[in-house]
């Protein structure tokens, strides 16, 4: 396939790691600590940060002059140009803002399919992505979803909370079926300020996913799709005579997989995916195909650059 991060490729190293070894490694943090996310839009935070917004305020950062008006702070004139001009300008400064980012976790049963398994792997990415953004004093928060939305980690800031945020991750387990619709809602009825919302998905819900996606898309919102898929879902191997077994419900139909099977289900997959960037674009939202064929920490560390996610 055309995309480099859709594309199979030799298994990551985590595919042999024990179920319980940590997300990331010291080595791999270590790679991570020069990098940010990168925002699409300007977001206006609670409390000033390492982030610039275009708005105006008291910061150390110089920007701009405006004529004085009654009622100014007088701290903020600049009096060289008064001493010039005779003639009063307030100074004006970039103000430096926190961002909170939201990472929506699909924690469904088909999420754990695969080899490295896709929840795994999408943990790996949340941690490394919250880790990034904790280190630039961004505040970050996990959502965790299933066929509802789950108990959070509510959003927090500084590096300080990452190894406790890490860990949380890893010990989250995955759940029952698929609910995108109704817990992408429930997250944005209840979301914290506007930022960055980025979904770590499958998006297999048999309810589809359009409307799921309206629900966390909008102006107010940064919003992007890390859709993660396995080698064998995008290019199965089976062939013969099998009963296939639905992981969350329990549904079962029998098959006889030939060469025009596997044909027909490929041109279904490239639909889907052609379908959930058609609706992404729609909905203003920045989607990112991802398939658990690529390393992890490539995916982070070139991938990802490459599309301007973090830098």
């Amino acid at each position: 396939m055309s995309d480099p991060a859709a594309t199979p490729g030799a298994p990551s190293a985590s595919a042999e790691e024990r179920a319980d070894a940590p997300l990331l490694d010291e080595a791999f943090l270590a790679k991570l600590e020069r990098l940010s996310l990168l925002s699409r839009a300007t977001i206006t935070g609670r409390i000033r940060g390492e982030r610039r917004s275009r708005r105006r305020g008291a910061s150390t950062e110089f920007a701009d002059h405006r004529d004085y008006v009654p009622g100014d702070d007088i701290r903020y004139l600049d009096w060289n140009i008064y001493g010039r001009l005779d003639r009063l300008l307030v100074k004006l400064f970039e103000e430096e803002e926190d961002l909170t980012v939201c990472l929506l976790l699909d924690c469904s049963k088909s999420m754990a399919f695969g080899s490295p398994d896709k929840f795994r792997y999408a943990r790996q990415v949340a941690a490394a992505l919250a880790y990034i953004a904790l280190g630039t004093e961004d505040r970050v928060g996990v959502f965790p979803f299933d066929r509802a939305l789950r108990p959070a980690f509510r959003p927090v800031r500084g590096r300080r909370n990452a190894l406790r945020l890490i860990s949380w991750l890893g010990a989250l387990e995955a759940g029952s079926g698929t609910g995108l619709l109704d817990s992408l809602t429930a997250f944005s009825n209840a979301a914290p300020q506007r930022g960055m919302v980025i979904l770590l998905s499958d998006l297999l819900d048999p309810a589809g996913y359009a409307d799921a996606l309206r629900a966390i898309a909008g102006k107010r919102t940064d919003v992007h799709l890390i859709h993660i898929l396995s080698p064998e879902e995008i290019e199965p191997t089976i062939a013969g005579d099998l009963r296939l077994v639905d992981s969350e419900d329990g549904g079962t139909v029998d098959v006889t997989v030939a060469g025009s099977v596997l044909e027909s289900y490929r041109r279904t997959v490239l639909a889907f995916q052609a379908g959930v960037r058609e609706t992404c674009s729609r909905f203003g939202i920045q989607a990112l195909p991802a398939s658990t064929g690529i390393p992890f920490d490539q995916l982070i560390l070139g991938y990802l650059r490459a599309r301007r996610l973090v830098g």
